[in-house]
């Protein structure tokens, strides 16, 4: 009885930290990117504004908002007006930027 109440207890108490490293594993993978079809409405130095689908992946609903470039943005070829799939990319701040913008298909 002891063992299983010892396990028991040990298992509540380590359950948390598990939880949180699977949620960290989650946003981890999130290094592939995040992708949404979206409408380049302009392009500024070092942001773009962009109006996207929801994104449920991250809990996004549908909006126009300012997203920063990240260093080596990927965007040639597309511009103010063109109808993109974007990749967002979550930083180690946990912010949520422009990997890359192509053309949608």
């Amino acid at each position: 009885m002891r063992t299983r109440l010892a396990a028991l207890t040990l298992t509540l108490a380590l359950a948390p930290a598990a939880l949180a490293q699977m949620n960290h594993g989650d946003h981890g993978s999130m290094s592939e990117g995040v992708h949404v079809q979206g409408v380049v409405n302009s392009l500024g130095d070092g942001t773009a504004n962009v109006t996207h689908e929801p994104i449920p992946e991250i809990g996004w609903p549908a909006m126009t908002m300012d997203l920063p470039l990240l260093d080596g943005a990927e965007i040639a070829g597309v511009g103010e007006g063109d109808e993109v799939t974007i990749m967002l990319e979550q930083g180690a701040d946990g912010m949520y930027g422009i990997r890359a913008l192509s053309p949608a298909p």
